[in-house]
Parts: structure tokens; sequence; C-alpha cells
């Protein structure tokens, strides 16, 4: 427990905004790693475009961890940034998708947001009654991971509006149906 923490903060409500935010700082580093495995194995047709689209989201999500680390260090805790922490903190599968077309990662990609941005969501949603200023921080966040995923929507779109890897349950048969 914190011995302080931000003014107008109970420590017990300091400490339940932390356990939300490390398991999402946890969540942020390990996407940006994601992000940063697909931009190092996409191949294919609209490899560069895919390429170049990854960098700017590797770099904002890496400072959204910054932003998210730094707010734990305010509420008065000892923010967790290593692979350990990641891992500890996983309820979710690790990226499953190696070397493959812009295409395949990008099915992919998309179902990997709708699980962050969910979980994101949900943060939201714990956090709203307790700290407003948190609440905040990870509305910004979701504002513009949800457009990042538009990006990675309009690759995987037809013209009649179907994503390719429609009720995809997995990356692996996401990738497959965007292929």
């Amino acid at each position: 427990m914190p011995s302080f923490t931000a003014p107008g903060l109970s420590n017990d409500a300091a400490n339940e905004v932390v356990g939300i935010l490390q398991e999402r700082l946890s969540a942020l580093n390990d996407l940006h790693l994601t992000l940063k495995h697909i931009h190092w194995n996409v191949v294919g047709a609209n490899f560069i475009g895919v390429h170049e689209m990854i960098d700017p989201q590797v770099e904002l999500v890496r400072g959204y961890a910054d932003t998210i680390a730094e707010r734990i260090a305010t509420l008065g805790a000892a923010p967790r940034g290593t692979a350990k922490a990641i891992e500890d903190d996983r309820s979710w599968s690790d990226y499953s998708i190696g070397r493959d077309t812009a295409q395949a990662h990008l099915g992919a990609l998309d179902l990997v947001y709708d699980g962050f941005i969910t979980s994101h969501r949900d943060g939201i949603s714990k956090i709203g009654d307790i700290d407003p200023i948190t609440e905040d921080i990870l509305i910004g966040q979701t504002a513009e991971l949800e457009k990042f995923q538009w990006f990675v929507r309009a690759h995987l779109e037809s013209y009649t509006g179907e994503l390719t890897h429609a009720g995809a349950s997995g990356e692996k048969e996401a990738a497959d149906a965007a292929r």
C-alpha cells in the first residue's frame, strides 16, 4: 500500500486504481512489442505501407505505457515494466503469427485491437467512479487506439463494408481469412 497518493484519493482507492493500471501497463508493453514484431515480420504486396503504418503506432503505445507508469508512480506505487511483469499480468495469449503477409498480420492485429480496446474500456468502467483523472487518461488512449484499429480495418474492408476475417475467433483463423 502506498504511503502517499494523489490529493483527494484514499490509499485504498489508489491501491485499486494502481492494480488496474499495472495490468494496463503490462498490456501496453505487450502491445508495443507485438506491433514491433508485426513491423519486422510483415511481407508481401502491401509490405511498405503496413510496415510504415505500424511504427507510429509503436511509438504512441510506448508513450501510453510511459504515461500509465508515471500515473502509477504519482499514486505512490512502483510501476513494474519488466518482461516478468508482462508475463505475470497476462490474461491473454501471446501473438501467434510469424513471418506472413500484410493482410494476414492485419487480420490478426484487428483481433488484438479488439481484445486490447475491450480491456482498456473495462479499466475505464472500473476506474470511472474512483479516479476521474486516470479515467480521462484511459479514455484518451482508447480513442487513439480505436482510430488505429480503423486504419487496420481499412486494409481489410471490402467495398460493401465487410471485413475479410469477420467471425474469426482467433488470430490464426483471422490471418487465414484475411490472406
